[in-house]
């Protein structure tokens, strides 16, 4: 690894002048998902995201900091720093370790995910590694069209990975028969993307084996009886091309595999000398608005490099080994078969590319080709979708949400937009869906199935007599579902629910869905006895104002009546339907057949999962993961409630150490964590969500960590911009976000539990956004802030951000008064910023952080800027996040531990201040009309992976 530098800025208030600092040299257990289980590298991917696990090295450069010590010498208390060990650390420029409280916890071994196979019979278990090095992260990646790409084994760069595979028998008695482990490969190979066949008789995964000059990705396959696992081409010379699609089983003994083009040479060479300037033009006087995507194309090169590691050819290979290149080399994005198995769904994006647009909005082409490879014609070809409009609910114009009915062997339906694609344009149908045969007759038309006023947002199929149709619009937080019998055309659709999705009270749950004997997934239909009424199974989350109590609903179809026939233990566990365990069988299931798989869990009890049977509900535990952090297993956790100063209703978790006494210990220091939200009605922004029972998931750099060092957590205080009918949320954004604070932070001084001296406030992303703006606008609340990749100054996003979708030059003074940026001369109290040196989400660009810091500074702020080499929006190597909590463990110790402040002289010098704000800001705010809901992923399909505004 070469010489790389962690960045550290310093500033101190004028009264502490420091000379300039040079550059210092460096040296939760995921739920269970269904049987096509991924790995992958995109945080928006639908599939399986669990974090990513590499060997963890032990690491000359790290140094332990012992200068965390408490006034009494025990480790685990929050007292005061040994200021001069410690500053000698702070600006020594190593990477550093947080105290062993904290580290012990970071460092326990993660728990594996689970895959059940399709017949339910057998159950996975896929073994992870704690926090890779940083090593990983600095392997070379090339950056085109808003993707992150690593050549040398040509995949998306930082993918996660699993070590192991275990299998286990799932026995008639609900218990897990011996593991046997998948064998055969190298060893240190990195698995990835594993699936079951339909049969589920073998399965398919990758291995990446990091050699010294090379990195190679190959597909394996393994037997599930006898777990002997072996590659999957005979040629050692053939590799897989995981950059988007990688494979898929086309059926029980062949898949369908991208791969590198045999005849593929060397990537191109970047030219020395341009052959000339680089331009952009827009003398056809198009509007396009885009909002600030990260690792585009630049040039000429730049393309050539992306069809270089982005070109597939399409190999069908089968289990005996038999290999046919099928199709020309192309950049395929996804491949889906049918489920009879008889033709495959192919597209692929070609140019021109685009250099303000990344790949998902590129020119899409959708083909249907047979499972042999022959062509059968070609149902769309998009042009580049430079203009899509930044309204949310905005998509791309054409057919779109191109599938296969999952209850037919190959009828094909998509959705098309009769408004342009824009959502300011006012159009009744708004979307029409078609559908039509794979290979209609001659002259025959698509089929009109639906036509909907709002948004398109799904279909879930059934059969001929049953179907439903999802539609929304974010501006109005409506949603619909309708009832379809897409067989029948003489029954008329008809609403089922219709529903504002903020009013989490209402929701009437999701329909199970069953599998199929083809591997798709359709909504399972239950028979009672005696009863020829048609039910199906909804599966809610069961928000009340007590909290979630998640429920299974028997639900007449036809009726509209239900009857609850499964809920969670309300009083002391938190329990949820995972999946159906009893679909493996053709035909309707019948309720005394019924059998789920479920979780439970508690405030201190980790989650398990459980057989549960019926008719007599008989629950059997299949697993028994041990306790991730028993130093923790005795904190205290309540779901607490409180008004706002304009009546909202509010709620906040608050965590506890074990132990601790209010009475006997007094009050302690606190760390406030959130993340604001907007919302359409005061009402749905009061509505309680999550459940006091749910067991306290901590993550490596989760706030929660500070229990151990006897601190209370205020979690996930609700921090509600509420916009009510034309109002715009974000025109009183400072306005509400103090008030919620304030509102807080009173509730946990009346509490006893916080000094009203020492809370901290912090977050991420847009939670370090809003810690910024509470520093600037309620100094009086909180002694210091701990913010992580944020972005500070909105006028560098000025065509929107998280959930405004004006832009700057609409609501100009919006965009001012929300920018902490603008305020930095206001912020008095002590500020640590933490940004990824390769930050690649939209809007978060580590120059935010930068230029804050630089704008702090010049007005004489304390603050302090950790700058992470490779590191992205969120931190992944063990050395970065370490750091990190390190860093923020020692902020917390010398700015709120440590703070004497005078509280009510600070509150008194404040309420004059922010009440002139919040009157300025009303007075400054440019009114504007309103636009539309939230702008649908720029990736049109699956495959590609979005990335939030931020």
């Amino acid at each position: 690894m070469g010489h790389y530098k962690v960045y550290y800025r310093l500033t101190l208030p004028s009264t502490f002048p420091l000379p300039s600092l040079p550059l210092f040299p460096s040296l939760k257990l995921p739920r269970f998902t269904p049987g096509h289980l991924r790995t992958h590298h995109s945080t928006n991917s639908g599939r399986l995201r669990p974090i990513m696990a590499a060997a963890t090295s032990r690491l000359g450069n790290l140094v332990s900091a012992t200068s965390f010590v408490a006034e009494d010498g025990g480790g685990g208390s929050n007292g005061s720093v040994n200021s001069s060990i410690e500053d000698d650390e702070a600006l020594g420029g190593k990477y550093q370790l947080p105290p062993p409280e904290i580290k012990d916890i970071v460092d326990a071994p993660p728990l594996p995910a689970l895959s059940f196979s399709p017949q339910k019979d057998k159950i996975l278990f896929l073994k992870r590694r704690s926090l890779p090095p940083l090593a990983e992260l600095a392997r070379p990646e090339e950056k085109l069209a808003g993707m992150r790409i690593d050549g040398k084994c040509n995949t998306r760069s930082r993918m996660s990975f699993y070590i192991g595979i275990g299998i286990h028998q799932l026995l008639p008695d609900g218990t897990l028969g011996p593991e046997k482990e998948v064998h055969g490969f190298p060893d240190g190979g990195k698995i990835n993307f594993v699936t079951w066949s339909v049969d589920g008789r073998h399965l398919a995964f990758s291995i990446r084996v990091d050699e010294e000059d090379n990195s190679t990705l190959r597909l394996w396959v393994a037997d599930v009886e006898t777990g002997k696992a072996r590659p999957l081409f005979q040629s050692p010379d053939v590799y897989l091309n995981a950059i988007f699609d990688n494979y898929v089983w086309v059926d029980n003994s062949s898949l369908l595999v991208c791969t590198i083009p045999l005849s593929r040479g060397d990537p191109p060479k970047k030219p020395l000398v341009p052959s000339g300037p680089k331009i952009k033009s827009n003398e056809t006087k198009n509007v396009v608005q885009v909002p600030t995507f990260q690792d585009l194309l630049k040039d000429e090169y730049d393309e050539d490099l992306f069809d270089y590691y982005a070109t597939s050819q399409l190999v069908l290979v089968s289990l005996d080994g038999t290999v046919k290149e099928i199709g020309p080399p192309a950049v395929y994005t996804s491949m889906d078969p049918s489920p009879d198995q008889k033709y495959l769904l192919i597209s692929s994006i070609h140019r021109p590319y685009s250099f303000v647009v990344p790949c998902g909005r590129f020119p899409k082409r959708v083909e249907l080709w047979t499972t042999d490879g022959k062509f059968v014609r070609e149902l769309c070809d998009l042009p580049l979708a430079e203009d899509i409009p930044i309204a949310f609910n905005s998509v791309r114009k054409g057919m779109r949400s191109i599938n296969w009915r999952a209850d037919k062997p190959s009828i094909l339906y998509w959705a098309e937009t009769q408004d342009d694609g824009d959502a300011k344009v006012e159009v009744s149908p708004r979307d029409i869906i078609y559908t039509q045969p794979a290979e209609p007759l001659e002259g025959e038309q698509p089929e009109i199935l639906h036509k909907l006023d709002l948004r398109y947002g799904g279909i879930s199929w059934c059969d001929d007599s049953l179907a439903l149709v999802y539609e929304s619009w974010y501006k109005t937080r409506r949603t619909r579902t309708w009832v379809i019998s897409p067989g029948f055309k003489d029954v008329s659709p008809r609403i089922l629910f219709d529903r504002s999705s903020e009013d989490v009270y209402s929701d009437p749950g999701s329909p199970m869905m069953r599998r199929t004997p083809s591997g798709t997934y359709v909504i399972a239909k239950i028979k009672k006895e005696n009863d020829e009424g048609t039910y199906v199974l909804l599966n809610g989350s069961g928000a009340t104002p007590e909290g979630n109590i998640p429920f299974l609903d028997l639900f007449d179809i036809n009726k509209g009546s239900k009857e609850r026939i499964w809920q969670s233990d309300k009083e002391k566990y938190f329990e949820t339907v995972v999946a159906l365990m009893s679909d493996h069988k053709e035909g309707d299931l019948h309720l005394d057949q019924l059998k789920l798989l479920t979780s439970k869990e508690s405030k201190t009890e980790n989650t398990q999962y459980y057989i549960q049977s019926w008719p007599d509900k008989k629950a059997c535990q299949i697993t028994n993961f041990p306790h991730p952090y028993p130093q923790l297993a005795s904190l205290q956790k309540e779901m607490i409630r409180y008004l706002r100063k304009d009546g909202v209703q509010l709620t906040a978790t608050l965590y506890l150490p074990p132990g601790y006494d209010p009475s006997k210990d007094g009050p302690l220091p606190c760390l406030f964590w959130s993340y604001p939200g907007e919302f359409k009605s005061k009402d749905a922004a009061g509505q309680v969500r999550g459940s006091p029972n749910e067991f306290a998931g901590i993550g490596p750099t989760s706030a929660l960590l500070w229990l151990a060092r006897r601190f209370a957590i205020l979690s996930g205080p609700t921090i509600p911009i509420i916009g009510e009918g034309d109002e715009e949320a974000n025109d009183r954004y400072v306005e509400q976000l103090v008030a919620s604070a304030e509102a807080a932070v009173e509730e946990v001084i009346r509490r006893g539990v916080a000094y009203p001296g020492k809370i901290a406030v912090g977050g991420h992303s847009y939670g370090a956004f809003m810690t910024a703006n509470l520093l600037a606008h309620a100094p009086h609340l909180f002694c210091c802030g701990i913010a992580r990749s944020g972005a500070y100054n909105r006028t560098l996003t000025p065509f929107g951000f998280q959930n405004e979708d004006r832009t700057l030059w609409e609501a100009a003074g919006t965009y001012v008064e929300m920018s902490p940026f603008m305020s930095a001369n206001k912020i008095k109290k002590p500020i640590l910023l933490v940004h990824g040196e390769q930050d690649n989400n939209s809007g978060t660009l580590t120059m935010q952080s930068d230029r804050f810091f630089n704008a702090l500074k010049g007005h004489g702020a304390l603050c302090r800027l950790v700058v992470l080499p490779f590191e992205s929006h969120g931190y992944a190597a063990r050395e970065s996040i370490m750091h990190v909590l390190w860093e923020t463990d020692r902020w917390l110790q010398k700015y709120c531990v440590s703070n004497t402040s005078d509280v009510n002289a600070e509150l008194d010098a404040c309420i004059n201040d922010v009440s002139k704000e919040v009157t300025d800001s009303e007075n400054k705010v440019v009114a504007t009309s309103g636009r539309g809901g939230p702008e649908l992923a720029d990736f049109e399909s699956e495959e590609f992976h979005p990335m939030p505004r931020c």
